[in-house]
């Protein structure tokens, strides 16, 4: 039964990916920020889709950070950080087919918190 729930919930979610990923594309002007949260860390990176490169990564294991909103936050400050030394001050948001709420949200919220407008 558990099996059946997990794989409904996985489709769920590549859909909803699906359907974000078909409106936003980053630029190198404008990077498309994608978060990626397990059960035990939160890891985030900017990616530039015109040449398929990642232009700053923020990884919560390596940083020591739980996948809370505490720790969201956090990833989220040093993400910023590392996008301001590169002169990037706008990017897009890619929930990556998670909800917007929760680790998320804290997450979006930090970024802007640090100066980067989504």
């Amino acid at each position: 039964m558990k099996e059946v729930i997990l794989k409904r919930k996985l489709a769920l979610r590549a859909k909803r990916k699906k359907r974000v990923r078909a409106k936003i594309s980053g630029t190198p002007e404008c990077p498309r920020i994608s978060i990626f949260k397990s059960n035990r860390t939160v890891y985030a990176q900017a990616i530039e889709d015109v040449t398929c490169t990642t232009l700053a990564a923020a990884d919560g294991k390596k940083l020591g950070l739980k996948s809370n909103k505490e720790g969201a936050v956090a990833l989220g400050q040093a993400l910023a950080q590392s996008l301001k030394a590169k002169g990037i001050e706008k990017a897009k948001f890619d929930r990556n087919g998670y909800l917007y709420h929760g680790v998320v949200a804290s997450f979006a919220d930090a970024l802007r918190e640090n100066g980067i407008a989504l």
